[in-house]
C-alpha cells in the first residue's frame, strides 16, 4: 500500500469517474485503474462498483476512503512541519477563491503577496463554493476565500470584510437618475441572475425572493435571465436587458464618477446605485471569510495571507478583524 494508491482512491471517490480522477492526478487512466485494482487485491475488498459511465463507492470503500484521506492529510502535515522548521512562509500556498470574488480581489492581492512574501507564491484555484469546500476537505487546496453562509464543515474561519450589494441598472433606465434604490423597487424589473451553482445567485434571491419562483420555471423567461459571470451580466445590463445586483468590489472605481469623466466602455452604460431601505434597516451585504483546515500547520502563512488581503484597497466594504 502506497500514498499514491491512497491518493488515487480518494480521487476516484470524489470524481465518481476513473477518467476524471486520472486527469485530476495527472496520470493516465490505465495507470490509475491498475493501481486501484492492485490495492483492492491487496486489501481483498471491493472499493468501487463499476458500471457503464458510473462509479460508486461501496459501503466498506467509503470507510477506507475516509481513512485514506486522513492518512494523506497526516503525511502532508509531516512535510509542513519540516518546512516550518526552516521557514513557515517558504513554498507555495494554494488558495481557492469563488468566481464572484476572484476577478476583483486577486489582482491587488497577488501584487501585495509578491511584495510581502515573495518566497510564498500563491497557487490560485477559482471555483464554486461547494467544489472549494470539497477541495479543502481533501487537501487539494490549503485555504479558500468564500462568502457566507456555507455548510459547516469544521473548518477554521477568519472573517475578512462585509461587502454591500449595489444595484446595476442601464444608464437609460428610469431609475438611473436616482441617488439610491430599495430592494422592493426591483420587484417589477427584469432581474439578471448568475447561473445555478454561484452562491451570489442565492444572495440575490435572498434580497429579491420573489424572483426565486421565476428563476426556477419557464415563466421566468419573461422575468429573469441568466449569465455565466458577473461581467457577462454587466454586459447584459449595459445592453438594456434588465437590472441586477453586484458586490461592491465589482464596481469599477471610475463608474461612480460623472459620465463625463468615465472612459467609454460598457460601464458607461451602467448606473450603480446603493441600496438604502426606507425603514432604516441595513443594506443587503455578504460576509467574506478566509477558511482553512484546522489540521493545516502553516499558521504563519495564513496570517501572512490575511495581512496581504487587509493591505488591499477595499473601497466601500467594512474590514473585519
Amino acid at each position: 500500500m502506497t500514498l499514491t494508491e491512497l491518493k488515487y482512491i480518494v480521487a476516484v471517490a470524489r470524481e465518481k469517474h476513473f477518467g476524471h480522477a486520472a486527469d485530476a492526478c495527472y496520470v493516465s487512466q490505465p495507470t490509475l485503474s491498475v493501481a486501484v485494482k492492485k490495492l483492492e487485491e491487496e486489501l481483498d475488498v471491493k472499493l468501487f462498483e463499476r458500471s457503464a459511465g458510473e462509479v460508486t463507492v461501496t459501503p466498506l470503500g467509503e470507510e477506507i476512503v475516509r481513512q485514506a484521506q486522513s492518512v494523506l492529510e497526516q503525511a502532508a502535515a509531516i512535510k509542513e512541519i519540516a518546512k516550518r522548521g526552516k521557514d513557515p512562509l517558504a513554498g507555495p500556498l494554494t488558495l481557492g477563491v469563488i468566481y464572484t470574488i476572484g476577478p476583483y480581489l486577486l489582482p491587488e492581492l497577488v501584487r501585495n503577496s509578491i511584495t510581502r512574501t515573495p518566497q510564498m507564491p500563491l497557487m490560485l484555484q477559482e471555483n464554486f463554493t461547494v467544489k472549494l469546500l470539497e477541495m479543502l476537505r481533501t487537501g487539494e487546496i490549503d485555504c479558500a476565500i468564500l462568502a457566507e453562509p456555507f455548510p459547516d464543515t469544521g473548518l477554521a474561519i477568519a472573517p475578512l470584510y462585509d461587502e454591500p450589494f449595489m444595484a446595476a441598472v442601464p444608464s437609460s433606465h428610469a431609475l438611473a437618475s436616482r441617488k439610491s434604490i430599495t430592494a422592493a423597487e426591483l420587484k417589477s424589473e427584469t432581474m439578471l441572475l448568475l447561473g445555478a451553482g454561484h452562491c451570489f445567485r442565492d444572495h440575490v434571491l435572498e434580497v429579491c425572493p420573489e424572483f426565486a419562483r421565476f428563476a426556477s420555471n419557464a415563466e421566468g423567461i419573461r422575468k429573469s435571465f441568466e449569465g455565466s459571470s458577473l461581467e457577462t451580466i454587466k454586459h447584459m445590463v449595459a445592453a438594456g436587458m434588465g437590472v441586477t445586483l453586484v458586490p461592491r468590489l465589482s464596481v469599477p472605481r471610475d463608474a461612480l464618477h460623472t459620465a463625463a469623466r468615465r472612459r467609454k466602455s460598457d460601464e458607461s452604460y451602467i448606473r450603480y446605485l446603493p441600496i438604502e431601505e426606507k425603514d432604516g434597516s441595513p443594506p443587503p451585504m455578504r460576509r467574506v471569510v478566509l477558511a482553512w483546515r484546522r489540521s493545516f500547520t502553516r499558521y504563519e502563512a495564513i496570517a501572512a495571507l490575511r495581512n496581504a488581503i487587509y493591505a488591499c484597497e477595499l473601497p466601500g466594504v467594512t474590514r473585519l478583524s
